[in-house]
C-alpha cells in the first residue's frame, strides 16, 4: 500500500482554537472574565483604579503560595502545612532577631534555613514512609501550629512577637519584602512583582526544563516515572522545598508589613492556596495544570473577596461563592482534560 503523501497526525497543523481548548487554564480565564463582568455591574466602585490595586494585592498574597502549591499538585501531592509555615517563617525571623539583638537580615537568613528544612522534612518523610501526603503534612500542620503558639508565648510572653522596627536592617528588608509605590491613585505593592516573577519562573520550569517533565511524569504516575529514570524522590523533595521557599517570602512580607506577627495566623490559608490552584486548572489527581492557571485562580479569589465588599453584600457569602467556584472549576477542568486526551 502506498504511503506517498501520508502525513503523520502528530505533525499535522493544529488550529489556535484547538490548542486553547487543551490549555489547563482555559476554564479559569473564562471564569475570571465572568467574575470581572459580574462585579463590574454589581459594584460600580469595582472598576476604580484604587480598587484594582487592592484586588491585585489580595490576589498576590494568595498567588505567591498558589504557584508552588500548583506545581506540587501537578506532581500529585498536597501540603496542608503551607498556611502555618508562612507564619512560622515570620516568627523565626522576628524572634531570632529580637532575642539575639542581631541585624534583621540575620534573622531573615535563619528563617530561610528553618523554613527550607521544614519543606525538606515533608518531602523526606513522604518518600521514606510512603504515607499519603495528606497525613504527612497534616501532622506537620499540627506540629507547626503548636510550635508557633508555644514558642511565641515562651519567648515573648504573649501570642505576638515584639516590635523589631527600630532594629538595624529593618528598612532595607522592608524595601525588599513590603515596599509599595504610588502611581496616581493606584498603590502597587512589591508582592505583585514577587507573584509575577514566581509565575514566570514556574512556567519556565514546567514548559522548558527537564525538571518540568519530571514533575508532570511523577504526577501522572510515580511508578511509571521511576521506571523510565525520573528521580522521583528528588523531584518530590524539591517540590516541597519550593513550597517552603515561597512560604518564607510570604512570611517576610507579613513581618515587614506589620512589624509584629500573631502566632495564630495562617491557619486555614492552605485551603485557599489549593482552591486557587484547582480553579486555575490543576487536577486533584496530579499530572495536569499550570502556573499561569494558579495565577488566574488567585486573581479570581482577589476579585471575589473584594467585589463582595464593594457590592456591599454580607461577607458571609464569600465562602459560598468560593465553594461554588471550586466545584464548577473542578468539573470544567475534568472536561477540558478529557477533550485534550481525546485529541
Amino acid at each position: 500500500m502506498s504511503t506517498v503523501g501520508a502525513v503523520d497526525e502528530r505533525l499535522a497543523p493544529t488550529s489556535l482554537f484547538r490548542r486553547l481548548l487543551g490549555r489547563p487554564e482555559l476554564g479559569a480565564v473564562v471564569g475570571a472574565a465572568a467574575v470581572f463582568v459580574f462585579f463590574s455591574f454589581a459594584a460600580p466602585s469595582f472598576l476604580q483604579a484604587s480598587s484594582l490595586s487592592t484586588i491585585l494585592y489580595s490576589a498576590s498574597t494568595i498567588g505567591i503560595m498558589a504557584v508552588p502549591v500548583a506545581l506540587l499538585m501537578i506532581g500529585g501531592e498536597f501540603d496542608l502545612s503551607a498556611g502555618v509555615m508562612v507564619t512560622t517563617s515570620a516568627l523565626f525571623s522576628s524572634m531570632f532577631s529580637y532575642q539575639m539583638t542581631a541585624n534583621v537580615w540575620v534573622g531573615v537568613g535563619v528563617s530561610l534555613l528553618v523554613t527550607l528544612a521544614i519543606g525538606f522534612f515533608n518531602g523526606f518523610m513522604l518518600t521514606r514512609t510512603k504515607l499519603p501526603s495528606f497525613i504527612i503534612t497534616l501532622g506537620t500542620f499540627l506540629m507547626l501550629t503548636g510550635l508557633n503558639l508555644g514558642f511565641t508565648k515562651l519567648i515573648s510572653g504573649s501570642v505576638s512577637t515584639k516590635s523589631i522596627a527600630d532594629m538595624e536592617g529593618f528598612s532595607s528588608a522592608r524595601a525588599l519584602f513590603a515596599s509599595q509605590w504610588n502611581i496616581g491613585s493606584v498603590t502597587l505593592k512589591v508582592t505583585i512583582l514577587w507573584w509575577l516573577a514566581l509565575v514566570a519562573v514556574a512556567t519556565w520550569i514546567l514548559l522548558r526544563t527537564r525538571a518540568g517533565n519530571w514533575i508532570f511524569a511523577v504526577g501522572g504516575g510515580a511508578d511509571a516515572a521511576c521506571a523510565t529514570g525520573v528521580p522521583v524522590v528528588k523531584t518530590r523533595i524539591g517540590l516541597y522545598m519550593g513550597v517552603a521557599l515561597c512560604a518564607w517570602i510570604s512570611g517576610q512580607h507579613i513581618l515587614f508589613s506589620f512589624d509584629v506577627v500573631q502566632s495564630g495566623e495562617g491557619v486555614g490559608n492552605e485551603f485557599l492556596y489549593i482552591i486557587a490552584a484547582v480553579i486555575g486548572g490543576c487536577l486533584m489527581t496530579g499530572g495536569y495544570g499550570s502556573a499561569i492557571g494558579s495565577a488566574v485562580g488567585a486573581f479570581i479569589f482577589g476579585m471575589t473577596s473584594n467585589g463582595i465588599v464593594y457590592a456591599q453584600w454580607n461577607p458571609d457569602w464569600f465562602k459560598f461563592f468560593l465553594g461554588a467556584m471550586l466545584l464548577l472549576a473542578t468539573l470544567l477542568n475534568a472536561w477540558v482534560r478529557k477533550r485534550a486526551e481525546a485529541k
